[in-house]
């Protein structure tokens, strides 16, 4: 699978992520399978949260890992400080870190990350925090989801005055759909000059929804009322008209609407990384697809409406 270098992570993690928001012991047997597929792909990115299944992700997510034996293979990230619903601050971020690890029954996080921000709190004592953790060997290097570019800009500017580790990664939204309004309070999309300052300064960014939530699948339309959250933030006469422009090309390339979609977002100059969410071995192999999908200028401009 194709990989990215995180520098502070000083590590190559796969392009895909797992996101693992419906692990629970209840579907074991399904989980299971997708991450011994993942991992078979040549996977290692796996995405968990604390506010995932109540903490059903991460637990299911360290059975696994503990009985495949596989802890130093996989990149684990995950994520807690869910302001407003949780305490923010640097000692949220120590107790947070402290119940990911005993859920994930693991000594240590590859990547750990503000799972939303508050920007009443000051840069300063946050990268403080975050740099002991890095010392104590509790977490590897650490990112944020969910912060506007502004603030993770500051936050490095302030590490890197300092000589001490910065932000590895950011984590917004990102796909070929344009969310009309954001998924949860809190949430931040990537912008257009947000991907020109991610290709500009090259910090890598992990694109959640990176299919637009099913957007793209063959069922969707107008009609389909399934999902009030993608009704909600995705159906508008813009997103309906890149979901046909996603179909066309993918029948003139033997491909599905929801690949090319994941392509668009593999294919932006921007240092991207994808997560997506399969819950069986069949979803995943159609994303693992589209990692080896290119396309030109031409086709990225013409899906995202530009020409």
């Amino acid at each position: 699978m194709k990989t990215l270098h995180l520098p502070q992570l000083k590590r190559d993690v796969s392009r895909l992520g797992l996101g693992s928001d419906w692990f629970s012991p209840e579907s074991k047997d399904e989980v299971f399978a997708v991450l011994d597929a993942f991992h078979a792909a040549g996977g290692n990115l796996i995405d968990t949260g604390e506010v995932y299944a109540g903490g059903k992700s991460e637990r299911t997510l360290g059975e696994w890992v503990a009985a495949r034996g596989n802890r130093s293979q996989v990149v684990i990230l995950d994520k807690g400080c869910h302001h407003p619903q949780y305490p923010f601050g640097p000692e949220a971020i120590r107790e947070s870190i402290t119940r990911c690890l005993d859920k994930l029954q693991t000594d240590y996080l590859d990547l750990w990350a503000f799972h939303r921000d508050n920007p009443e709190e000051p840069v300063g004592p946050l990268l403080d925090t975050l740099n002991e953790e890095v010392e104590a060997g509790r977490i590897r290097a650490f990112g944020c989801s969910n912060w506007s570019t502004a603030r993770v800009a500051e936050a490095n500017e302030y590490a890197a005055g300092r000589g001490m580790m910065g932000l590895a990664f950011a984590s917004p939204n990102l796909s070929l759909s344009i969310p009309r309004e954001p998924f949860w309070e809190g949430c931040k999309h990537a912008t257009e000059a947000d991907l020109a300052w991610h290709a500009k300064t090259g910090l890598p960014l992990v694109a959640w929804s990176s299919q637009g939530r099913g957007f793209f699948l063959d069922k969707s339309g107008p009609g389909d009322q399934s999902d009030p959250d993608v009704v909600r933030v995705y159906h508008t006469p813009e997103n309906f008209e890149r979901l046909a422009r996603a179909r066309k090309l993918a029948a003139d390339k033997g491909l599905t609407a929801i690949q090319i979609a994941l392509a668009y977002v593999l294919n932006l100059p921007a240092p991207t990384l994808a997560l997506i969410g399969p819950h069986t071995v069949d979803e995943l192999a159609s994303s693992t697809a589209a990692l080896e999908v290119a396309l030109s200028e031409a086709e990225m401009a013409w899906l995202s409406l530009k020409t």
